[in-house]
């Protein structure tokens, strides 16, 4: 069964790069560029896997993974959250993320990371 992942970035180029990424990897995606539209796609399906940015035009990804985490929904969907600065690491633990990565991002480090939590 193809794995659905869910990345929510605002910065358009990250996002491309992300979502061919994952594509070639055989995953199916949900992209996202802000959390109002990524609420508005959970209405048609849930993902395997979440993928948040820390830096958001409409929020913070680590409150974002709080909500997740607390939503009887989404609770139990692992969540990679994704920032430039490595103060957000410990913040992003205590949200709920089940994991974090440092951009820049290494291609096969985040695929390595990604098949980790799915295959949990």
């Amino acid at each position: 069964m193809i794995k659905r992942i869910h990345v929510l970035e605002d910065d358009e180029d990250i996002r491309y790069i992300i979502g061919v990424l994952l594509k070639d990897e055989g995953y199916e995606l949900q992209l996202s560029s802000s959390f109002a539209e990524l609420k508005s796609k959970l209405k048609d399906s849930v993902p395997d896997l979440f993928i948040l940015d820390v830096m958001i035009p409409d929020g913070d990804g680590t409150d974002i993974c709080t909500d997740l985490k607390s939503d009887p929904f989404t609770k139990h969907i692992p969540i990679i959250v994704m920032s430039a600065n490595d103060q957000n690491k410990q913040k992003s633990i205590e949200a709920g993320a089940n994991d974090y990565i440092s951009k820049p991002f290494d291609i096969d480090y985040i695929v390595k990371r990604i098949n980790a939590q799915l295959l949990k």
